[in-house]
């Protein structure tokens, strides 16, 4: 354009296009500016030096704060070391700890012991008796006596009280029943396994010693169990 067209230009009121401005980093002879968080940390200092006490960086306790390992006496997990009466007593603790569990063992080995012998003696307790019980399923009258804390009863015939009461025949326990048997079978009986007999009476016993002998002492039903 020429400088009379644009002197014309500019009486009709225009106004010559503003100059662009340069770049900042042109401004300030080509350097980058460098950025805030370039490699330092907020307070100034390069990342991963040490500070100035000399402990490393990143290496905290349990508590939150950072462990010191070169603290002398101190124990890996923070506490105090055990004395030798701690020692002592926690050698105590286990040594009760396992004597009360030999003693368990051996109370339930003796348990089970004394449960097998049991089974055994009421295998062959019931293979002495086998075809030997006495019970007449006619009797009518009903002979008390007591047994395991409590008044049981057994149903005979008038011969069958004399020879019980006599001594002459006994009463067996067996799987809930009451089974009379000979006086001989009772003795084996009660060799074999005597908390299986249930009554064996004493001829010379008084009325005081066995009032359920006599056959007119009548027990009531609710009271027998």
């Amino acid at each position: 354009m020429s400088n009379s067209l644009r002197d014309q230009l500019m009486g009709l009121g225009f106004k010559p296009a503003p100059k662009p401005e340069r770049p900042a980093q042109a401004r300030q002879g080509g350097k980058p500016q460098p950025r805030p968080h370039d490699g330092k940390p907020h307070d100034g200092k390069p990342r991963g030096a040490k500070p100035q006490d000399g402990k490393p960086q990143g290496a905290k306790s349990h508590a939150g704060g950072y462990a010191d390992a070169r603290k002398p006496g101190g124990s890996r997990h923070g506490g105090k070391p055990q004395s030798r009466e701690d020692i002592d007593l926690a050698k105590a603790y286990a040594i009760r700890a396992q004597r009360e569990k030999e003693e368990r063992i051996a109370a339930e080995q003796a348990k089970q012991e004394e449960a097998r012998k049991r089974r055994e003696a009421r295998a062959k307790l019931a293979e002495l008796v086998k075809d030997k019980a006495l019970n007449d399923p006619n009797a009518e009258i009903a002979r008390h006596f007591p047994y395991g804390g409590k008044i049981k009863r057994v149903y005979v015939n008038d011969e069958q009280l004399k020879a019980l009461n006599a001594g002459e025949l006994g009463v067996l326990q067996m799987d809930g029943r009451y089974l009379l048997v000979t006086a001989q079978v009772l003795a084996q009986a009660e060799e074999i396994f005597a908390p299986a007999v249930a009554l064996k009476v004493d001829p010379n016993a008084t009325a005081e010693e066995d009032p359920y002998a006599d056959p007119k002492y009548q027990v009531p039903d609710d009271l027998v169990w």
